[in-house]
């Protein structure tokens, strides 16, 4: 019994790992992906684009986002812009109304005077509009607060001239004029997770996500998939993303399309918003659990590869407290082979981790230089000195036997279990973070996200968003407060 238990044990462990070696596994195709870019099959393309806003009490930002539209290098008859008022009671269909005589015929404000359906609501009562008119050969989903740089559209739209494209989205990245810390990880997220992760998907074929605020699609891959946005959803980008792929047309990131949003300056915000992504990510894996590694129903999306990158990061909580729970138990059972994995698990994880940070400081310079020690300190101040200890043994060894208790004490048993737990405990304290925001105790959240790392901080969405989605929680547009912060 103890065998087997030992076996488990070691199991868990070892899929612990496995959310580090997918992000090492995409990052070397980030090379590959130079040689995936889709320019030999595209060119200057201009198609008539229209340009669908959803807007809620976006007052804030969105003037400024309509006259950067009308600035982009893109042929003017050939763009329009409809500004879906989902029912605003601030300012902005004011805002939109006078933009409408200083834009006219070219932008168009839609009132919604029952709002309150959501996103996917909002849009699809401007596709309704949108689809009377066959004008519109090519459409663009974007977010209110979102900045387009000048020739941004025009890179995406080039690559609609191959009728096998169905579906392009920019490069998103935070655009706040003076980030503050919690701005500054999603910077360096974004750098991972936008510039690099869909990088390399270009390579795999496949696209996960189309971002949300700059998604552009031909008019026949809507149709094709109904005309419509699945509105049955908090996932509704990623849904019109899997649909487009299963129909057959190719979803594509096009890194040089730069474009800007303002993202949350606080961790209560943010783990809203994260949330409602994570609880879409649930829904997206229920509603096509049929194409997962099976690609005589996925296409490209049933490849292994992409089940093990998805999966990889949609289970990742679940393989930390696994791991942790492994390890706790070999101690029990035997502690040196429990030792073994611990060091490996992080040499592994250290290894991965200079890499990939490296790797991101080359790829995207601009967002990188700005989130520099945000940068370095993603994984956590805990982390980074356990990754070192195990990299550099003989550099921190002396100040370990320094401050160590003797050999079996029961203080060693203590720091040792602490370590073991700690892919589960560093959820919590970048769970506490977010706690202790708004509070008296306020001034401790920053301590708390270095400490126990923002990656930390994004299993733990990972994890609530699990328990709100088990519990059947109200699925409502609770949107990102914007204040017109981008530059």
């Amino acid at each position: 019994m103890a065998a087997l238990v030992s076996i488990v044990a070691t199991l868990a462990v070892f899929l612990g790992v496995l959310p580090v070696l997918s992000g090492l596994y995409q990052y070397l195709f980030v090379l590959g992906s130079a040689f995936h870019t889709h320019l030999e099959a595209s060119h200057e393309h201009t198609p008539r684009l229209a340009i669908i806003i959803p807007a809620w009490n976006e007052e804030a930002v969105i003037a400024t986002s309509i006259d950067r539209l009308m600035a982009l290098n893109y042929p003017p008859g050939s763009l329009r812009v409809y500004l879906v008022d989902d029912a605003s009671t601030d300012a902005t269909p004011d805002v939109a109304i006078e933009k409408s005589k200083e834009y006219p015929n070219r932008l168009v404000h839609v009132r919604r005077v029952a709002g309150g359906e959501g996103k996917a609501a909002t849009l699809n009562y401007g596709l309704d509009i949108i689809w009377k008119s066959d004008w519109a050969e090519a459409l663009l989903i974007m977010d209110a607060d979102v900045i387009y740089t000048e020739d941004s559209l025009r890179k995406m739209a080039r690559h609609l001239a191959d009728s096998s494209v169905g579906a392009v989205t920019a490069n998103i990245k935070e655009g706040s004029r003076a980030p503050n810390y919690v701005q500054r990880f999603i910077t360096f997220e974004y750098v991972t997770a936008t510039g690099c992760s869909r990088r390399a998907q270009n390579a795999f074929g496949f696209l996960a996500c189309l971002s949300g605020g700059a998604q552009l699609h031909t008019r026949e891959n809507l149709m094709a998939i109904g005309g419509q946005i699945f509105h049955e959803t908090l996932a509704e980008d990623t849904f019109t993303t899997f649909r487009t792929q299963l129909c057959g047309r190719v979803a594509m990131f096009e890194p040089n399309a730069v474009v800007y949003a303002e993202e949350p300056d606080g961790l209560v915000g943010l783990w809203k918003q994260r949330v409602r992504w994570g609880r879409g990510n649930v829904q997206v894996t229920r509603e096509f659990r049929n194409i997962w590694a099976r690609r005589s129903n996925g296409g490209v999306l049933g490849s292994w590869t992409m089940a093990f990158l998805w999966f990889s990061l949609f289970l990742m909580p679940l393989f930390q407290i696994g791991a942790s729970l492994g390890l706790i138990t070999l101690y029990v059972l035997d502690p040196q082979w429990s030792w073994t994995l611990f060091r490996g698990l992080w040499i592994i994880a250290g290894l991965v981790y200079v890499f990939v940070t490296l790797a991101s400081f080359v790829v995207d310079w601009e967002s990188c230089r700005k989130s520099w020690a945000e940068g370095f300190l993603f994984p956590g101040l805990v982390s980074l000195a356990v990754i070192s200890h195990a990299l550099f043994p003989f550099l921190t060894q002396p100040l370990v036997a320094f401050v160590a208790p003797p050999q079996g004490h029961w203080l060693t048993h203590v720091a040792v279990l602490f370590l073991y737990a700690w892919l589960s405990l560093s959820m919590v304290v970048a769970w506490i973070a977010k706690r202790l925001e708004g509070t008296r105790w306020a001034a401790f959240a920053p301590a708390c996200l270095y400490l126990g790392g923002y990656g930390a901080f994004l299993c733990a969405v990972t994890f609530a968003s699990y328990l709100a989605e088990l519990r059947g929680a109200d699925m409502k547009w609770d949107k990102t407060v914007k204040t017109g912060k981008v530059g």
